[in-house]
C-alpha cells in the first residue's frame, strides 16, 4: 500500500526555532513557507549545504503523506503526545531538537514522551558534536527506538527516516494489535485486558479510592449462532462492542449519571459472548450498579442485521477493589460468579458480587460432578405425590417426581440438582427415565389388580423441544405396556408460549398417541386465555402462586374463578397445585374446581407407601366426600 493510498503518518516536531519548523513543513508537508521564497532559499542554504536548487524543489514539491503536529518547547511536545493518546490518534515519530532554551531540552521531552507513549519512534536532531547518542539512549530506554540527526540534513534524510522510522512503527504496531487485540471487534482482549486490570487495581489502592470490574455474558447468544449462522453471530458481537465503545463514552453533562467512570472506562473481549469492562476512578460501589444498569438498557434495544431484527439481553456480574478482591484474578473471577448467579435472577439483570456465591458455586460443581453417572449407579429414584378428587373424594392420580440421593453429597433438592441437570444437558436422558420407571410402575400396580389411575410426569423444555420426542413417547408407551389414555404429560405454560407452531405439532402427535395433556403452572406465562382453543389439553394446573394467597387475596381469587369458569367453557379439566389447608380446599370445592394436590393432602410418597395408599383408596368407598378424603389423608 502506497503514502497516497493509506492514513498520513503522525508526525511531532519540537522545535525552538520558527524558521526550522518552516522547514520541515516545507519537507514534509510541501507547499509555501509563510516567510516567502527567498527566506526559504536562505534556509536551505544553511540546512542543506550542496543541495542544488532543483533537488530542493524536488524535496519540497514531494506528495503529502503526513500530518504534522509543531511544537516550540519541550513542555508543549509532551502535552502534544498526551493530547493525541487521549484521542486514540498516537504519532508515529517525533523529531526533537536537542536544545530549546530557555526550557528543557530534547533529552528531558524524549524521556516524558517514552513514559507516556513507549511506542513512538524519537529522533534527536541536533548540531552540537558534544551530543552523545548513547547516553541517551540509556536516559531513554529502549536503545533501538531512538534515532539521531546530525544537523545540517539534507531533506531527503528528514523525509526518508520520516518514513523508514514510520513503517517501523506501524510494522510494530500491527504486531501488538494482533497480539493484544481481538481481530474481530478490535477491542482489547484478554492478555490485555489482564495487563490493564493489574494497572487499574495498583492505581486504585495507590489512591484509595475505589473501582469495579464489569463481567458481561449475552443471553442465549448460542441460539444467534445455531438459528442464524455464525456470520450473523459475528455481526452481532461487532454491533455489541460498537455499543458498548459509545455507551462508556463521557456523558453530555456533568449530571449524566456515571459520566465521570464512563470517562476512563476500559471495555474487552475476553471470547465468545463474554466482555469485560473496567471502570476505574469511581465516587462508590453503587455507580458500577448504575453504569451496569445503563449497558443492559442500551445493549437490549433492538438490532437490525441480515434483515433480522434482534433483542439481545446481558447478563452482568460485579466485582468492586479492595472489598471483594484485592488482586485482578479474584476481581475477574468474582466478577464472573456474580454473572453466573445474574443470569440465574433472569435476562437483562446484574449482581453484584457476594462472598456466598463462592460456597453455592462449590456446592454446584459437585452437583454437576456427582450428577455425571448417577443414574448409571442407580441414586436416582422417583416419588409420587397424589393428585385428589375433590368432588368425589378419591385418589386421581399420581404426579412422579424425580428425587437424588447421593453417598457424598447426601439428599439433593430438585430445586439443586434440576436446573444443573438443565445447563448440562442431562435433564433430557433424567426426563425420558422418569417416563419410563413410572409407566412400568404404573403397569405393575394394574397388573396387581388395582383399579388404573393416571400417572403425570413433568417433561422439561429441552425434551420437549425436541422433535423426536413425540416419537420417543411412543416407544415408552409400547415398551412399559401402559394404557396410553393413563399417561398425563405436563408441560409448562412458559415451555409451549417459547415456540407455539412446534407446540401445536408436538401437542398433536401426542394425541395420536392416546397420552393426556396437561399445562403445567398455568397462569405464569402470560398467554392469551384465548389460545388455549389452539392447544389440544386435557388438563390446566393451577399454579402454586395463586393457591397460596388464595385467601387472602382477592386478585388471586379472582383469577383462579376465572381459569376454572373458563377451562369449564372449554372442557377442560383443572387441578390446583400447592394446597395446604382447609380453606383453600373448600373455595376450591365451592367453585368447582375437580382436582387438588398438595401437603394438605399428602407429600411426595416412595413407591412403598404410593402402594397403600392405593389400596386404601380402592377399599375406602363408603361415606361422604369429606370422609373419604379424611381416611385417604390418614
Amino acid at each position: 500500500m502506497t503514502d497516497r493510498t493509506r492514513a498520513p503518518i503522525r508526525i511531532l516536531v519540537a522545535d525552538d526555532e520558527a524558521d526550522v519548523r518552516d522547514a520541515y513543513r516545507q519537507i514534509l508537508l510541501g507547499g509555501a513557507a509563510p516567510g516567502g521564497l527567498e527566506r526559504m532559499r536562505d534556509l536551505q542554504a544553511r540546512l542543506f549545504p550542496g543541495s542544488s536548487a532543483a533537488a530542493g524543489a524536488s524535496a519540497l514539491a514531494a506528495p503529502p503523506a503526513f500530518d504534522v503536529v509543531f511544537c516550540h518547547d519541550a513542555e508543549s511536545a509532551i502535552a502534544a503526545v498526551r493530547a493525541a493518546l487521549g484521542a486514540n490518534e498516537p504519532f508515529a515519530v517525533a523529531f526533537l531538537d536537542m536544545r530549546m532554551p530557555p526550557g528543557p531540552d530534547g533529552a528531558w521531552a524524549a524521556a516524558g514522551i517514552r513514559a507516556l507513549d513507549p511506542a513512538i519512534e524519537i529522533a534527536i536532531c541536533t548540531a552540537y558534536s558534544d551530543t552523545d547518542p548513547a547516553v541517551i539512549g540509556r536516559l531513554v530506554p529502549p536503545e533501538e527506538k531512538l534515532s539521531y540527526l546530525q544537523k545540517p540534513f539534507h531533506p531527503h534524510e528528514v523525509r526518508q527516516m520520516a518514513i523508514s522510522l514510520a513503517s517501523k512503527w506501524r510494522a510494530e504496531h500491527r504486531i501488538v494489535k494482533l497480539a493484544y487485540f481481538d481481530p474481530l471487534t478490535g477491542l482489547p482482549n484478554r492478555s490485555q485486558c489482564a495487563s490493564r486490570l493489574q494497572s487499574a487495581v495498583l492505581a486504585s489502592s495507590r489512591a484509595g479510592t475505589p473501582m469495579a470490574v464489569l463481567f458481561l455474558d449475552l443471553d442465549h447468544f448460542k441460539r444467534v449462532n445455531d438459528s442464524l449462522g455464525h456470520g450473523v453471530g459475528d455481526e452481532l458481537l461487532c454491533l455489541i462492542a460498537g455499543r458498548l465503545r459509545l455507551t462508556l463514552r463521557p456523558g453530555d453533562s456533568p449530571e449524566h449519571a456515571g459520566a465521570a467512570a464512563s470517562a476512563s472506562a476500559y471495555v474487552a473481549r475476553l471470547g465468545g459472548d463474554e466482555f469485560v469492562v473496567i471502570l476505574p476512578e469511581l465516587a462508590s460501589a453503587d455507580e458500577a450498579g448504575v453504569i451496569a444498569s445503563r449497558l443492559i438498557d442500551e445493549l437490549q434495544a433492538p438490532m437490525q442485521l441480515a434483515r433480522h431484527s434482534l433483542v439481545i439481553t446481558p447478563s452482568i456480574g460485579i466485582a468492586v477493589h479492595p472489598t471483594d478482591g484485592t488482586d485482578a484474578d479474584s476481581l475477574l473471577r468474582n466478577a464472573d460468579l456474580a454473572m453466573y448467579f445474574a443470569k440465574r435472577r433472569g435476562p437483562g439483570s446484574y449482581a453484584y458480587f457476594d462472598p456466598q456465591m463462592n460456597s453455592a458455586v462449590r456446592h454446584r460443581f459437585a452437583i454437576e460432578e456427582k450428577m455425571r453417572g448417577a443414574l448409571q449407579r442407580r441414586e436416582f429414584s422417583i416419588q409420587y405425590q397424589p393428585q385428589f378428587d375433590v368432588a368425589r373424594g378419591t385418589v386421581a392420580g399420581l404426579e412422579a417426581l424425580l428425587r437424588w440421593t447421593n453417598p457424598e453429597l447426601g439428599v439433593v433438592s430438585p430445586v439443586d440438582f434440576i436446573p444443573v441437570a438443565e445447563e448440562t444437558g442431562l435433564i433430557t436422558e433424567l426426563g425420558e427415565w422418569v417416563i419410563l420407571t413410572a409407566c412400568r410402575q404404573a403397569k405393575a400396580w394394574r397388573d396387581q389388580g388395582l383399579p388404573p389411575i393416571r400417572m403425570a410426569v413433568n417433561v422439561s423444555g429441552q425434551q420437549f423441544a425436541s422433535r423426536e420426542f413425540p416419537q420417543r413417547v411412543a416407544a415408552i408407551v409400547a415398551e412399559s405396556g401402559i394404557d396410553p389414555a393413563t399417561l398425563e404429560l405436563e408441560i409448562t405454560e412458559s415451555v409451549i408460549m417459547k415456540d407455539e407452531t412446534w407446540a401445536q405439532s408436538a401437542l398433536a402427535q401426542l394425541k395420536e398417541i392416546g397420552v393426556c395433556l396437561a399445562i403445567d403452572d398455568f397462569g405464569t406465562g402470560y398467554s392469551s386465555l384465548g389460545r388455549l382453543r389452539h392447544f389440544v389439553v386435557d388438563r390446566l394446573k393451577i399454579d402454586r402462586s395463586f393457591v397460596t394467597n388464595l385467601i387472602d387475596c382477592a386478585e388471586d381469587r379472582a383469577i383462579v374463578m376465572a381459569i376454572l369458569s373458563m377451562a369449564k367453557s372449554l372442557a377442560i379439566d383443572v387441578t390446583a397445585e400447592g394446597v395446604e389447608n382447609f380453606p383453600q380446599l373448600m373455595f376450591l370445592q365451592e367453585n368447582a374446581c375437580q382436582e387438588a394436590q398438595g401437603f394438605l393432602f399428602s407429600r411426595a410418597l416412595p413407591v412403598a407407601d404410593a402402594d397403600a395408599l392405593l389400596r386404601r383408596a380402592a377399599e375406602t368407598t363408603d361415606g361422604s366426600r369429606t370422609m373419604r378424603l379424611r381416611t385417604l389423608i390418614g
